[in-house]
């Protein structure tokens, strides 16, 4: 099994809070030949369409040095769990979880913004002392 990441309950008690569901926890992502974790699947009710919104949810905390090369290694997560997730589950969406703090102070740098954009990363932030998320980022 996948080691947990520092915020992984943060994260989920933060979902859970925002309304979703924990359906698995890791998320195991099977394509092939290849089994591989993100941290965790959530669901969530949408009472106007009477249809669940289906997640997939990548904890990043960047804690090294550099948040360039944190966000290569996020990066190439992504793209390697949305390209198996989209075979084996098509509706479900995936997105990394990134702290406030890293949000304000890494990811609204016009080039690292740029970049989000042009490579559709959808994202969440998260208060780690609050437990709670802060906002949704859709691209």
């Amino acid at each position: 099994m996948p080691r947990l990441d520092l915020y992984h309950n943060v994260v989920r008690v933060a979902l859970i809070k925002d309304g979703w569901t924990i359906t698995q926890d890791p998320f195991t992502i099977e394509f092939e030949d290849l089994t591989m974790y993100a941290d965790l699947g959530a669901e969530k009710v949408i009472a106007a369409q009477k249809d669940k919104q289906r997640i997939a949810v990548e904890v990043k905390t960047f804690r090294t040095p550099s948040p360039v090369t944190e966000l290569e290694r996020a990066v190439g997560q992504y793209y390697l769990y949305s390209t198996f997730i989209s075979k084996q589950d098509p509706d479900r969406a995936l997105y990394l979880a990134i702290p406030e703090r890293i949000y304000y102070n890494f990811f609204q740098r016009p080039s690292i913004q740029v970049f989000v954009k042009e490579r559709h990363i959808s994202f969440f932030v998260f208060n780690p002392d609050r437990e709670e998320i802060v906002t949704w980022i859709v691209n």
